[in-house]
């Protein structure tokens, strides 16, 4: 069974505008509200490609109750653990050329509902793989992924982290199953810059070093590299029109695990992946996978090194 960790979900309110300007009434239109956190994404593309998932997470007050009910509709299974403070509303505004995001830094989650999550994660049977996905709220530190994942190596729970904290630098001592960064995050953690093939594979052949079994690269509309420690794999990007970059790089890894981790299959995962963010992206909201089929036909995956 696969469970994600969403610490700080949120609810996204995405909205189209015209010409916004300042100091003025700025009229929207075609608002979506959505049940949103990276772990959370995940899930739901996981159970979009028929894969089971449960969602572990904090949630609190009338935004915490919306996002259950609607994880509720979808028929998710939801493990949650509620504090008193509100979940966050984030907002993304498209004007139709420019994309403005407005997110908030979330719920405070005292100690006492910290030990209750670890406690949660403790008391599980059947969790064989953990993606744990996003930022931390208030009144965490980051000394709290080490408890999660000693928990995880004591019962061979498979972590997949999908986390910018520089935090990840000390993870990769519990050499997790599949990290997923971007180039940005690889520059800001790790001081690698990628503007060539050749730092490619320093990037790859460090994580490999480090103990990390795989790698998602994501490079935005560069495509995306993908490396096993044995075989560097390059992804090309379907070029699109962003409507709304929110969901786009979570729904990229719920679909990226939906078929690597059932078939194994490097891939045919890498097309889905870069297909599913693709159609995410130019929508308003996670659940449109109406292009995925004719995208992945013209995503294109080669072999393009090897690590000793």
């Amino acid at each position: 069974m696969i469970y994600t960790l969403t610490t700080n979900p949120a609810i996204d309110m995405n909205l189209m505008g015209n010409a916004i300007r300042p100091n003025q009434v700025n009229r929207t239109a075609n608002t979506v509200y959505s049940p949103n956190g990276k772990g959370i994404n995940v899930t739901l593309v996981l159970k979009h490609f028929g894969v089971n998932s449960a969602v572990l997470g904090f949630f609190g007050g009338f935004t915490g109750h919306y996002i259950m009910d609607e994880l509720e509709k979808r028929e998710v299974q939801v493990l949650p653990v509620w504090v008193e403070d509100k979940t966050r509303i984030n907002i993304f505004v498209n004007d139709g050329s420019d994309e403005y995001k407005f997110v908030n830094s979330g719920s405070f989650v005292p100690v006492e509902k910290q030990v209750e999550f670890i406690d949660k994660l403790k008391n599980l049977t059947d969790c064989e793989y953990l993606v744990i996905s996003g930022s931390l709220p208030a009144g965490i530190g980051e000394e709290y992924y080490e408890k999660i994942l000693d928990i995880c190596q004591e019962k061979s729970i498979e972590v997949i982290l999908d986390i910018s904290s520089s935090k990840l630098k000390d993870l990769l001592k519990y050499k997790p199953l599949l990290i997923k960064p971007n180039d940005e995050e690889v520059q800001k953690i790790f001081g690698i810059t990628i503007q060539s093939k050749t730092d490619i594979n320093r990037v790859m052949s460090f994580f490999k070093t480090e103990g990390v079994k795989n790698v998602l690269l994501t490079l935005g509309e560069k495509g995306s590299y993908f490396s096993d420690g044995h075989t560097i794999y390059e992804c090309s990007a379907q070029p699109v029109h962003l409507i709304s970059s929110a969901c786009a790089g979570d729904a990229a890894l719920g679909a990226f695990l939906s078929e690597w981790l059932i078939t194994q299959d490097i891939v045919k995962a890498l097309k889905k992946s870069a297909a599913v963010g693709a159609n995410v992206a130019e929508s308003d909201a996670l659940g449109d996978f109406k292009k995925v089929d004719s995208y992945i036909n013209n995503i294109r995956v080669r072999k393009v090194g090897t690590l000793s």
